[in-house]
């Protein structure tokens, strides 16, 4: 099973870091190592997520998004967008703040981009009794600022990152820095599968339950397994929760997708996978975006949770050898997607998830009738109203 034991999947992952990280990252590898195979371990997560985040998460038929795409697909929505907090990140949350706990580490940091991860590990933080910083770009702390409040609210320290592009690269940035200076009391909790190993096969490991559910609830459902399954992708941990329990289904297709923000002709996209080369960022080998001389370029996306320049080295092996396939979907389609699930079923998806949802639009006519298809709703999209309100505003 990957990693190896170096920590890579094919020739990406690794560890990239600082010498003073090194021993951190082996006392959190070997801390994980044993605690999930630990019975009381494994016990008392399983409870926080069931009786306090909400799972399991339905697996819902969206029959009416169905009829306006024609009518002869059979789609399912796995509801993350149900869970307490509002979005998937708390699966991974709770699992490191209890990961956290048991190292005896009174202090928690991470950083945020959308401010789903931040707030979710805000709560599980303030639920723990943990001390709890989160850097956040300062262009992001505006266009999410609800998502600020709510992390104050909680307890937390939100410190705006004013370098680079004011974004989610600049805020990982930050939290490393805190990390080396603060390494023997701090646990820097990813909210994705990016990063130094065991990063990556953690943030996997804790959001896969989100795969072994709809695993199992389609085959209840539909007495097999499904055609199609798609969700969005910056880092990229909602889309490996999901694909994980089904890699080694041949039959079914993955596709991740990915933000061509402003289209993918321009440098206003983060469409990593889809546009971008192998290099190295935050600690690990993957697909970049980059310039011609190596210097990691900037990002865009209307989903500030999409607004990376990098993405999970495990989705990085999974383009390589064929097994997923990564796509991309502009600004606009993700917009009219955003619009279209909020009319015909009533649910309003985060942003990121949207572009799920318009890239399921784009292809629908192409894919033959009966298809099972299941799409994961990563989090809902209250936080993005008043961002598209104006957006759409500005454009009249």
């Amino acid at each position: 099973m990957l990693p190896n034991r170096q920590g890579k999947f094919g020739p990406f992952g690794g560890r990239f870091v600082p010498e003073t990280l090194m021993p951190a990252l082996a006392e959190l590898e070997e801390a994980y190592r044993r605690f999930k195979r630990d019975s009381g371990f494994r016990r008392e997560l399983s409870w926080y997520l069931r009786e306090y985040a909400g799972r399991p998460t339905p697996l819902y038929p969206a029959r009416r998004l169905s009829e306006a795409l024609g009518g002869h697909l059979k789609i399912y929505l796995k509801r993350e967008d149900l869970l307490h907090t509002g979005a998937h990140k708390i699966n991974n949350t709770l699992g490191q703040a209890l990961l956290a706990k048991r190292m005896g580490k009174r202090r928690i940091i991470a950083e945020t981009g959308a401010g789903q991860h931040g707030v979710a590990t805000a709560t599980a933080a303030a639920l723990l009794g943990l001390e709890c910083v989160v850097y956040m770009g300062a262009k992001d702390t505006v266009r999410q600022a609800m998502n600020v409040f709510r992390m104050e609210l909680l307890g937390a320290r939100v410190v705006p990152v004013h370098s680079g592009t004011q974004t989610l690269k600049d805020a990982i940035n930050e939290a490393i820095r805190d990390w080396v200076t603060h390494v023997e009391d701090t646990f820097y909790i990813i909210g994705s599968v990016v990063g130094p190993h065991p990063y990556p096969m953690m943030v996997r490991d804790f959001q896969s339950v989100i795969g072994r559910e709809a695993r199992r609830q389609i085959l209840k459902l539909e007495g097999r397994l499904p055609d199609l399954v798609i969700a969005c992708v910056g880092g990229g941990s909602n889309a490996m929760g999901i694909f994980y329990p089904f890699v080694k289904d041949q039959a079914v297709k993955l596709v991740g997708v990915e933000a061509a923000g402003e289209g993918l002709q321009t440098d206003k996209h983060s469409a990593t996978l889809t546009a971008g080369e192998p290099g190295v960022l935050h600690g690990m080998m993957t697909y970049l975006l980059q310039d011609r001389v190596g210097q990691i370029k900037g990002a865009h996306s209307i989903a500030p949770g999409l607004d990376y320049p990098g993405v999970g080295p495990e989705h990085a092996f999974l383009k390589e050898c064929g097994r997923a396939e990564y796509v991309a979907v502009d600004d606009q389609e993700a917009l009219s997607a955003f619009r279209l699930l909020s009319e015909t079923e009533g649910i309003i998806p985060a942003l990121e998830s949207a572009h799920a949802v318009a890239y399921l639009a784009k292809i629908a006519d192409r894919l033959p009738r009966g298809s099972v298809v299941l799409v994961n709703l990563s989090g809902r999209g209250d936080k993005d109203v008043a961002a598209v309100k104006e957006y759409l505003e500005e454009r009249r």
